[in-house]
């Protein structure tokens, strides 16, 4: 395997190598199904927030339970996080189970909490926990135009 995939962090080891990390953490969260220059853009924009970005990846469980489409997600839990892994903005990548990152975000405890502008950023229970431990939370900009499901619409013509 690559290098890369040394960004692929186990359950079990998330503490350890959070505290490896330089100094502050960003973290963001989400499916990224079919990357695309909305995601990039975002995790570059999350990255220069802090030294280090976390990603919660929602594992294919997970993600099929935020009522996407049944085929969704397209790629492997695996298949995404390595692509995650490669990105040069990316630090760490944590795959999860549940509907949510708040159990995740409890053991990572970043001093950021982004996600992208298609959110209402007060209105997540992420930020408030994120917030009670001094931390803060931001939406990023959103990239009109870009979604994994236009795109999937646009490939099965």
């Amino acid at each position: 395997m690559s290098d890369f995939t040394r960004k692929l962090c186990p359950p079990d080891e998330i503490e350890r190598r959070i505290a490896a990390l330089p100094q502050p953490v960003v973290f963001t969260n989400g499916v990224f199904d079919l990357l695309h220059r909305g995601h990039v853009t975002c995790l570059a924009q999350a990255r220069a927030l802090g030294a280090s970005l976390v990603v919660g990846l929602n594992s294919d469980a997970s993600a099929r339970g935020l009522g996407k489409a049944p085929e969704r997600p397209i790629n492997t839990q695996l298949d995404r996080a390595c692509v995650l892994a490669a990105l040069e903005s990316v630090s760490l990548v944590i795959t999860f189970d549940d509907a949510t990152p708040v159990e995740l975000l409890k053991r990572v405890r970043p001093q950021w909490y982004v996600k992208g502008g298609d959110y209402d950023i007060e209105a997540l229970a992420e930020t408030a926990l994120v917030r009670s431990w001094g931390g803060d939370a931001r939406s990023l900009p959103f990239v009109d135009g870009q979604s994994t499901t236009t795109l999937v619409r646009r490939i099965r013509g």
